[in-house]
Order: structure tokens, then C-alpha cells, then sequence
């Protein structure tokens, strides 16, 4: 089957039938497969013939799923992992040795900027970080020793975009590797390898699982460098479990119509916040007021399902909006059916001084909204009480 068509791909790429000539992939709940005779067991370890040795290594669900978003994002290869986290670890843990450098967006999930500030430097491995309201500082943090250039965009929580064109030409002018993660967009609404990206990583437990019920993660990027992801996972085992490779597989045939359905969702809740007299701004990218409007309607088919807004008043303001919800859900999690709110200043970068928290665009009063697909009127009804509270 050939089909540039994102909604065919993520359901008719699918392993071949068994004997059984099922129409759904079923379940290989296996840790370890077997060989037909001493030969084909030493062929297949010598890379010689591809078959599944052990689960660790690859898995029929896991190879499913690796195949749809490698496919999904056009890219050469993929591997996926049991956590987002786990991806972008092994990624750079495979990718870079002691005395390299990452020049990094800011604005980064927290566990990541964790893993460059405390745990990286460890191996002698540093990071500098850009401003992406100015991404003319970029090329002057550049040294000899830069391996990659990192970004997300949209950003988390702040949905700030990031144009990934002009990131690519820098990160070919100066011969480094450019990753992005990807995981807002997915690759129905954002495909960065078009935009010059070498690897893409996403949390699969957010909107590619869509249902807040497995974890996973995936790097799909060029074929040679995969190659050293898998060698590095493959040894060191942040596998994902075939059962959440099964799940996300199925997910994904569902993810462009769930994601037409939050991008129409956000939207409205966006332009219903924006004329809100107890909120100070609102983000979103596909609303005109966006800093990168632009950018985003250039490398975006639709705007996601996150909205980042300010409540006036601060973080007792913010923690007050929190408590008077009464259907959207307090979670860390993101990209559910339902509705999720979160406060990050008074929760997930609470430890974070205020200074450091205005840096990556986190005001006392910001909130960060994934939007379900529950009613958008009665999404924006929840809002609205709340507001008043």
C-alpha cells in the first residue's frame, strides 16, 4: 500500500495477517521468540535476516506502531520507548559522549530541562539555553563541541512556536543535529523532517494515546541515527511493553479525527477567553493575536489542543479558577478525551523561582487548558463559572 494520507496510513499499515487471517493485529504478549534451527538463530542475531529475537529488541506490536508514525512523519526509522521521557534520555544518551554540548530552547517540559541541568553534566555534557522570542542569539551560543540544537513547538505550557525552518538552517549551516519534540502537534498537524528536523520525539501518552490510559514514547528520524538509538536501547532497556505499543497503534487510527475535533474545540474556547474581562492574554496558536500567528499557520495544519491563558490576580487567582471547576479534570496529564487544567506556577514549576518561571513564559496566573471533546459549550460553560468565582 502507497498513500501519503495520514488518516490511511495510521489504519491500514498494519503487520502481515497470521494464520489465523485476523483483521485486527492481535496481542504478542511474548518476552522472547524462537528459531528454526542453529542457523537461522545465529543469522538472526548477526542482523543477517530480520526476525524478532526478544521483546527488549523488537516485538511485532512494537514494529506496528514504530511503522505507523515512522510513515506518519516521513521519516527512515523509528524506536519506540515505554515513556516520552525515556525517548528524548536515550536519544541524547545515544547520541552524544562527554564534552558535548546541547544548545536547547528554554522553554522546555520540566522533566527535560531537569535531565540537561542535573543529570547530563554528570557525563560532562552541558547545555545553553536560547530565548525563543529571539532566536537571533542562537548561532553565539554555538560552539565546537555542539552536537544539537533542541526545541519543542508548540512550547509546554506556554504554546509558544518556534519557526523550525529557520532552526534547520542553522543546524545545517553549523553541521549539527536538529530534534524536535513534536508532541503538541503530532504528526497529523506538524510534520518537522519536512521543516529540516533530523529526529522528531514525542510522549505517545499524550494525544497519539488520546484516552489518558498507557505510556510510551517514539524517536523517528533518519535511518544511521536511529541505528544508534536502538543500539543504546537495546542494551540499556527502556523498551515499551507490547501491550502499550498494541494500544497506541490502535490510538492513532482514531488521531486525525480526534484532533480536528480538540483543534475546533480550542479554538473556541481560545477566541471565548480572549474576550474574557478576568483574563489578562491568551495563547493559542492558530488565534490571530499569537506573537507567532505566522510561523505557526505556516508549519501547523490546525492549532492542537492546548490553550495557555493568564487569569488576573496571580497564583491565588489561578489556585481559586482550579478550585471552582466542576467538570474539567486537575491533571498533570495532557491530550485527553477529557478536559484537563493545570496551574503550573503553584504546581508542576512551583519550585521554580519567579524569575525562572517568567523566563519560559509562566506567569503567577497561568493556566494551561487541554482541550477535550467533551461539548465545547460545555467546556467554555466550566470556564466561564469558574472565572467568576
Amino acid at each position: 500500500m502507497i498513500t501519503d494520507n495520514i488518516e490511511t496510513q495510521a489504519i491500514r499499515l498494519q503487520n502481515e495477517r497470521s494464520q489465523y487471517a485476523e483483521h485486527s493485529t492481535p496481542l504478542y504478549l511474548t518476552s522472547s521468540f524462537v528459531f528454526d534451527d542453529a542457523e537461522d538463530m545465529r543469522a538472526s542475531f548477526a542482523e543477517e535476516k530480520e526476525k524478532n529475537l526478544y521483546s527488549r529488541f523488537t516485538n511485532p506490536n512494537t514494529t506496528e506502531f514504530i511503522n505507523k508514525v515512522v510513515a506518519m512523519e516521513g521519516a527512515e526509522s523509528g524506536y519506540a520507548f515505554a515513556t516520552g521521557m525515556a525517548a528524548i534520555f536515550s536519544t541524547f544518551g545515544a547520541l552524544l559522549s562527554a564534552g558535548d554540548h546541547i544548545v536547547s530552547a528554554r522553554s522546555v517540559f520540566g522533566s527535560t530541562h531537569t535531565l540537561f541541568t542535573k543529570y547530563l553534566p554528570n557525563w560532562n555534557i552541558t547545555t545553553s539555553y536560547f530565548d525563543i522570542n529571539k532566536p537571533e542569539t542562537i548561532e553565539a551560543l554555538i560552539t565546537s563541541d555542539t552536537k544539537i540544537l533542541y526545541a519543542e513547538s508548540p512550547t509546554n505550557p506556554a504554546v509558544d512556536i518556534i519557526d523550525l525552518e529557520y532552526l534547520s538552517a542553522i543546524a545545517k549551516k553549523h553541521n549539527i543535529l536538529l530534534v524536535i519534540d513534536n508532541c503538541f502537534a503530532t504528526p497529523y498537524l506538524q510534520n518537522p523532517i519536512k521543516f529540516g528536523a533530523d529526529l522528531v520525539i514525542h510522549s505517545a501518552t499524550k494525544l497519539m494515546d488520546g484516552q489518558g490510559r498507557v505510556l510510551g514514547g517514539i524517536v523517528v528520524g533518519k535511518k544511521e541515527l536511529i541505528r544508534e538509538v536502538y543500539l543504546f536501547s537495546r542494551n540499556t532497556g527502556p523498551a515499551i511493553s507490547p501491550f502499550n505499543a498494541w494500544v497506541l497503534s490502535k490510538s492513532l487510527e482514531t488521531l486525525a479525527l480526534r484532533l480536528e475535533k480538540h483543534s475546533e474545540n480550542a479554538l473556541k474556547v481560545a477566541k471565548f477567553l480572549e474576550n474574557d474581562s478576568h483574563v489578562n492574554w491568551v495563547k493559542y496558536p492558530f488565534l490571530k493575536s499569537h506573537p507567532q500567528y505566522h510561523v505557526a499557520k505556516k508549519q501547523m495544519k490546525l492549532g492542537g489542543n492546548i490553550v495557555a491563558f493568564e487569569v488576573k490576580g496571580g497564583i491565588d487567582s489561578g489556585k481559586k479558577f482550579l478550585d471552582a471547576l466542576k467538570m474539567c479534570s486537575l491533571s498533570a496529564n495532557l491530550g485527553d478525551t477529557r478536559t484537563i487544567v493545570t496551574h503550573p506556577a503553584s504546581t508542576t514549576h512551583s519550585k521554580l523561582a519567579t524569575q525562572e518561571r517568567l523566563e519560559v513564559s509562566i506567569t503567577d496566573g497561568l493556566v494551561r487548558v487541554s482541550v477535550g471533546l467533551e461539548h465545547v459549550n460545555d467546556i467554555i460553560s466550566d470556564l466561564s463559572q469558574a472565572l467568576r468565582v
